[in-house]
């Protein structure tokens, strides 16, 4: 581990990240448009989101490993060149049904990017300087996640889903370009000996803490993102905004993350991991109810800006101590970590859209919120007592 940070690297991770999230993201606010182009309701539009995460959860256990073995940065620019050919073929995809497929495909090849990048900084960053080099590598994932809301906004209102994918596939392309200019020298892949994949994950999951880490971010992204795919839709009903102008409202939620990013090193100074995590739980939750209260776009606004630095100080926390979890094989331990979470996202999307088919979204988003409280109160106890 090395006592210099290798910066151009990890901004060239920064940017393939980016296109990772707004990959994630680019069909929120597509939803009521796929969902009248294809004459079928908003749950069955979702399958789009759901697909995609599904299939990026379910990688992890394969990217794990072999980013362990062959290297992780290596991987990671192999898989963005995957992402720019499965976005490109959702971009001429001719179905619902064959975009729900190459959607899938995409997430296949996504799921690579961030989790196997965090790993790889956790190798090469000391622990006492990963949280800092960490938020700012996430500054890519957090203007991917408004690359993402302003694209399928645009896409929405005026051209169509086709041509916001061709822009994607095309920021994949260039991340490929700039990871193979800024490659590390040398990298050392992890060898394991005789233990077989199955044992490495269950070694993770052998120790206590890692498992309270895993629980707490599956249910973080099963309320979260299960809402959150919503807000576009819900913005566009309550105040018959343009999806455009619904998904640059969502985009502050990533403006937050920015906020986060740059003041990182004091709240961690002043708060502490407990208190980032706890405080992150209570700025979602006003986030969230703030949204469900139907009071005025200038309140929404206000409030994914504070939902996005909320979230951001509760994820950045799980995710530091997801890089310790199993240092020994971090990439394995990390791809769990991004496979527990998006199999909670996956699950969120889908609950909440059949939730919102009968209550709304109203009820649904500030029910996510106050329970994002819950989540995030528990696991700030249980971190002080692990620190203790």
């Amino acid at each position: 581990m090395s006592g210099r940070t290798p910066t151009r690297s990890i901004v060239a991770l920064s940017i393939g990240g980016c296109g990772s999230a707004a990959a994630l993201r680019i069909c929120d606010p597509l939803l009521p448009y796929l969902a009248r182009e294809y004459d079928v309701g908003l749950a069955a539009a979702a399958q789009t989101v759901t697909a995609f995460a599904i299939a990026y959860g379910l990688l992890q256990l394969a990217y794990g490993p072999i980013g362990d073995r062959y290297g992780k940065y290596r991987v990671v620019t192999i898989a963005t060149i995957g992402c720019a050919l499965t976005t490109l073929a959702c971009a001429v995809a001719p179905t619902l049904p064959a975009l729900v497929a190459a959607r899938a495909f995409a997430g296949a090849t996504a799921g690579a990017l961030i989790p196997l990048s965090l790993a790889w900084i956790g190798d090469v960053v000391a622990y006492e300087r990963r949280q800092s080099v960490l938020a700012r590598y996430l500054i890519g994932q957090m203007f991917g996640i408004a690359l993402g809301q302003v694209l399928g906004g645009i896409g929405a209102d005026r051209f169509g889903a086709g041509p916001v994918f061709l822009a994607l596939a095309a920021w994949f392309a260039v991340a490929a370009v700039l990871m193979g200019r800024y490659a590390p020298a040398s990298e050392e892949a992890v060898h394991h000996g005789g233990r077989g994949v199955v044992r490495r994950f269950l070694a993770v999951l052998d120790v206590r803490w890692s498992r309270v880490v895993l629980l707490t971010v599956f249910v973080e992204g099963l309320l979260l993102v299960g809402a959150l795919a919503f807000v576009p839709t819900h913005l566009h009903r309550v105040y018959d905004l343009p999806l455009t102008a619904a998904g640059a409202i969502v985009m502050l939620y990533a403006a937050g993350g920015f906020v986060y990013a740059v003041l990182s090193p004091v709240l961690v100074r002043r708060l502490g991991e407990p208190g980032l995590a706890a405080g992150g739980g209570v700025l979602l939750t006003l986030c969230f109810v703030g949204l469900a209260m139907r009071t005025t776009p200038a309140v929404a606004a206000i409030a994914c800006l504070a939902g996005g630095l909320g979230f951001y100080m509760l994820h950045n926390t799980l995710q530091v101590n997801a890089t310790q979890m199993a240092p020994a094989q971090r990439g394995s331990s990390l791809a769990l970590f991004a496979c527990i979470l998006f199999l909670g996202q996956s699950s969120g999307v889908t609950l909440a859209g059949t939730l919102i088919e009968r209550v709304g979204t109203g009820p649904v988003i500030a029910g996510a919120g106050v329970l994002l409280l819950v989540v995030a109160l528990v696991f700030a106890l249980a971190l002080r007592r692990h620190r203790a």
